[in-house]
């Protein structure tokens, strides 16, 4: 199995520019230690490749030590990358560039298979498909959390009525790639969150803000989000239910917290919070 990024020398420079080639992408990253704007590239290089998980091998070639490879290249300047298939080279960048223009660039040597993806899904969207596109879209997050495919998820999840999920996915897309567009889907999500509590919910939430202390209130209000799926909201008032009676409405609240987990997910970062806290509560 050949990992997403390799050192090159004049050893594996065959197989990995050559041969690797003719199965996927190869982008050469040819730096050198004095190169300052090397430096700023190559951990965003990495972090793509990562990211990309496959799609492409980052060929990284210090310049000074293969000065052979670096000329039969014709290097003149530092950071150059190079973009190879079948053999081939077929684009460059050369001095520093965003990730903004790499990914560009990579969208172009790719393929059709993410914009395949996202094409079925902004088809199934505008059919009303939400299950459809979210049965395309989470695995495809999974393998590679990509801006645009976690917005398209963020979207779903969010016509889904499942907010919570939603925010957890907008969280974790890091603040360099954040745009305009991410601040209004934002704002979205926060306007589906309030228009989807029902008379009941905002009726409960005006009698607690009277009567903080009243654990029946909280508790039925708990469950009226859990249903809405508003899972994050549920378990805060569930654990504050939790911490004045661990034993309330005979274990019901316990169960309640459980199954507000569980609708999280495994791996949310706020049902890990809180199952630490639960944990810690109870013994």
């Amino acid at each position: 199995m050949v990992d997403n990024i390799v050192e090159i020398d004049e050893q594996n420079f065959q197989q990995f520019l050559i041969e690797e080639s003719q199965k996927r992408l190869v982008v050469i990253d040819f730096w050198a230690d004095w190169c300052a704007p090397c430096k700023a590239l190559m951990p965003i290089l990495e972090k793509l490749a990562n990211e990309f998980n496959g799609a492409f091998l980052l060929a990284k070639i210090n310049a000074d030590e293969q000065q052979q490879i670096a000329g039969q290249f014709g290097i003149r300047s530092l950071p150059t990358v190079i973009f190879m298939k079948d053999g081939q080279p077929i684009d460059a960048i050369q001095g520093a560039e965003s990730e903004a223009g790499i990914r560009e660039k990579l969208a172009q040597h790719l393929g059709t298979g993410g914009e395949d993806l996202l094409a079925s899904v902004q088809q199934k969207l505008a059919d009303g498909d939400f299950e459809g596109a979210l049965a395309d879209l989470q695995p495809a997050y999974a393998e590679s959390p990509r801006y645009d495919i976690a917005m398209s998820l963020a979207y779903t999840l969010m016509q889904l009525n499942r907010c919570d999920e939603a925010q957890t996915v907008m969280d974790a897309i890091p603040q360099e790639e954040r745009t305009g567009e991410h601040e209004q889907l934002l704002d979205q999500i926060a306007l589906k969150r309030e228009s989807s509590k029902s008379p009941e919910i905002k009726a409960l939430e005006e009698r607690l803000s009277a009567e903080p202390d009243n654990l029946e209130l909280a508790f039925e209000l708990a469950l009226q989000l859990s249903q809405a799926n508003q899972f994050k909201d549920s378990l805060a008032l569930l654990f504050t239910v939790l911490k004045a009676d661990k034993e309330f409405k005979d274990g019901g609240a316990k169960k309640a917290f459980l199954d507000a987990l569980a609708g999280l997910g495994k791996g949310d970062p706020v049902a890990v919070d809180y199952q630490r806290k639960f944990f810690n509560l109870l013994y």
